[in-house]
């Protein structure tokens, strides 16, 4: 079924060919009242007709078959004349072949009056070559300006939804429910042990102190998210005694590195939200460095029944934030019994608007 955008798209070509029919009909004869109604009118319009279309139509195929070889990859300057140069190979040997057959073998249909016949076929080739050149030109411009105008929509929606995400862990984070468990913790504490109460009192402080320091970032320096992910996993050991190991082996220099904000600490709380642990089979979460590309958070997998599917709403918020900087792609792998995520380091330098490379 023909779609309403190709109909359109149709009809717009199709007046341009006219247009440009009418201008062109007045340099082959200024003489001729007929238009397009006599043999010579007709065939001209025709075959401007069947040309330009080809130009585009085949125009249309190359730029997508292009774009289709690789998904990230965008209409430049490269592939731009390499598009350009198989298109005209297709389009002008069509169109010598058209001409040299109405003037040499069909020139009594056609009834193309010349006195020199070559002279003829050599300016409506040339023509021809002028106006599919342009056609085509102008097609890959408007390809170009449609391709521009959606990465900006695109990056806008990244936008808006690493904005989004960050506002709602943040509020996550400073729930009254996360605030209960902590008070409900330290009142135990207090009667327990008074010296741990402290020290639980100054992580908590600590936390809340990086999250609301650190609201309106949604970038964060490594050093800062692993200084606050010390804090936290302190409290979840406290609250979790002998059910929770958490360990860290970062050896590259977090100084020297960012990732949005709280990251961390989202994919350790979902590693508790969606596993059950107790002292005789304990949850453990491991967070390591690999090379100077990327963190894994890795889990053993003891998967909770839960009585509704999981929506990843977490891990999906966190790959929209990352794909807002980088093409690096956040990998989320279960296998062997654990469950792994590994995240892209980004550099220090990077700047707050990033545009995505596409080529």
């Amino acid at each position: 079924m023909i779609s309403k955008t190709y109909i359109k798209k149709f009809a717009i070509r199709f007046l341009i060919i006219n247009v440009i029919y009418f201008l062109v009909k007045l340099t082959i004869n200024d003489e001729d009242d007929t238009l397009m109604f006599d043999p010579t009118g007709i065939f001209y319009y025709f075959s401007a007709f069947f040309l330009l279309m080809l130009a585009w139509e085949t125009n249309d195929w190359l730029i997508r078959r292009e774009l289709d070889l690789d998904i990230d990859r965008s209409l430049d300057i490269s592939n731009g004349f390499k598009i350009l140069g198989i298109n005209l190979l297709i389009v002008l040997p069509v169109a010598a072949l058209l001409y040299y057959v109405a003037i040499f073998e069909l020139e009594h249909i056609c009834q193309i009056d010349a006195d020199d016949p070559w002279l003829r076929f050599r300016i409506d080739f040339f023509r021809a070559t002028i106006l599919g050149f342009a056609a085509i030109l102008l097609n890959m411009f408007y390809y170009a300006l449609k391709q521009k105008k959606e990465l900006e929509n695109t990056m806008n929606k990244f936008k808006k939804e690493a904005m989004t995400s960050k506002y709602k862990s943040l509020k996550n984070q400073i729930s009254p429910h996360f605030l209960f468990n902590s008070l409900n913790t330290l009142t135990s504490l207090m009667y327990e042990d008074r010296d741990l109460a402290s020290d639980f009192v100054s992580r908590l402080a600590s936390c809340y102190r990086y999250i609301l320091d650190n609201r309106e970032e949604d970038l964060v320096s490594l050093e800062k998210e692993l200084s606050f992910l010390d804090s936290f996993i302190f409290m979840m050991n406290v609250r979790h005694e002998g059910a929770l190991s958490i360990t860290t082996h970062i050896s590259i220099d977090p100084k020297e590195y960012v990732i949005p904000t709280l990251t961390l600490q989202m994919l350790v709380e979902n590693a508790l939200k969606h596993n059950y642990y107790s002292k005789e089979k304990p949850l453990e979460i491991s967070i390591f460095s690999m090379d100077k590309n990327s963190i894994v958070i890795q889990n053993n997998l003891h998967v909770r029944q839960q009585k509704e599917e999981s929506t990843k709403l977490g891990l999906k918020n966190i790959q929209k934030r990352y794909a807002f900087y980088t093409n690096q792609k956040v990998k989320i792998e279960t296998e062997h019994g654990f469950f792994k995520v590994t995240i892209p380091l980004l550099s220090k330098d990077i700047k707050d608007v990033s545009i995505i490379k596409v080529s």
